[in-house]
């Protein structure tokens, strides 16, 4: 009897072991997390090739910022960073992929303003921007710059104001097309401003250009860019830019919040999205690889010859960016009495 009891109490204590043992790594990865520590699926991210969906065509500004990106991402995190241009639907068709991606960290978009815009813009959009995205980062800001055609006798964005003061309905100005940023910019301006123009919208910002330049319209507020040859050559006057900050491309041009209109600030920004429900420590990982690229000399040199501001924000700074995007937006909308799709 007491050999068969000694037998049962050694089997017991072999039971206890083995499970003492297999909870062991549960009870480590719970005081792990309690003390802040990732776990190792995150720490090693990524352990794969990592696709950055572009949804434009290649050669854009988005997708020059994306490759120039996934080349530094590649060589900080061991793993190549392959763009993949997903085209169409006004950039819905890309955008559509990466929200319905698997959140691991493995797909990424990078996003442009225009996700705000299509939302807000149109009723058939298949994505919530805040809903159905998690902020990485933001990237990128390029101001548009408003211009006018010399003949027009302004100097300065405020006497452009007061011109249009004292000639109600008699400008017209272009843009790249309806619901686009040079447009709704300019409708922010307007609004703001409290004048009355006409809105003349073009298939792109070429011959919305052409006719500023010719004097069949009298401005615009287009990309730096597009139209700083005509600015260096003296064919259009540039009077302001939009964003917060003078242009490093044009560093004699104000702000037009300098130039007569206090709290102004329009941009086309650039920044990188991961599916909702992406873990928090691969976006953190994310996030500081994207600021360290960011503010390399490469990047910055190659961002200054685009027009663009770097930037490189936190994950909170970018998601209260976008947000505030939307309300903004969605107020010039509605002020300007844009129809929505």
């Amino acid at each position: 009897m007491r050999a068969t009891f000694a037998v049962l109490l050694a089997r017991r204590r072999i039971v206890r072991a083995v499970a003492a043992a297999a909870l062991a790594p549960l009870a480590l990865l719970r005081a792990g997390a309690a003390f802040g520590q990732q776990p190792a699926a995150a720490t090693s991210y990524p352990t794969r090739p990592v696709r950055i969906i572009v949804p434009s065509s290649p050669g854009g500004g988005t997708d020059i910022l994306a490759r120039l990106l996934a080349k530094k991402l590649g060589e900080s995190l061991g793993q190549p960073f392959i763009v993949e241009n997903r085209a169409g639907a006004g950039q819905a068709l890309g955008i559509d992929v990466v929200s319905h991606a698997a959140p691991d960290g493995y797909t990424l978009l990078m996003a442009a303003s225009a996700i705000v815009l299509n939302q807000v813009l149109s009723k058939k959009t298949s994505y919530d921007t805040v809903r159905d995205f998690r902020p990485v980062s933001l990237v990128s800001t390029v101001s548009n710059v408003l211009v006018v055609n010399p003949a027009l006798p302004v100097k300065t964005a405020r006497e452009l104001i007061a011109y249009a003061q004292s000639h109600p309905g008699a400008l017209n100005y272009s843009s790249a097309g309806n619901g686009t940023s040079p447009h709704l910019s300019m409708e922010l301006f307007r609004s703001m401003a409290g004048i009355t123009m006409t809105h003349v919208p073009y298939k792109g910002s070429g011959p919305a250009t052409v006719d500023v330049l010719s004097g069949q319209v009298q401005l615009s507020m287009p990309n730096i860019l597009t139209v700083m040859p005509h600015i260096k050559g003296g064919t259009l006057r540039a009077l302001g830019v939009t964003g917060p900050r003078r242009a490093a491309a044009l560093p004699d041009v104000p702000t037009i919040a300098e130039a007569g209109l206090p709290g102004y600030e329009s941009v086309q920004w650039y920044g990188v999205l991961a599916p909702a429900g992406t873990p928090a420590a691969v976006v953190n990982k994310l996030q500081a690889e994207i600021v360290r690229a960011v503010q390399s000399t490469e990047m910055q040199a190659a961002m200054a010859n685009e027009g663009a501001d770097p930037v490189g924000s936190s994950a909170d700074e970018f998601a209260a960016f976008t947000r505030a995007e939307i309300a903004k937006w969605t107020r010039v909308v509605k002020t300007a009495g844009i129809q929505q799709e």
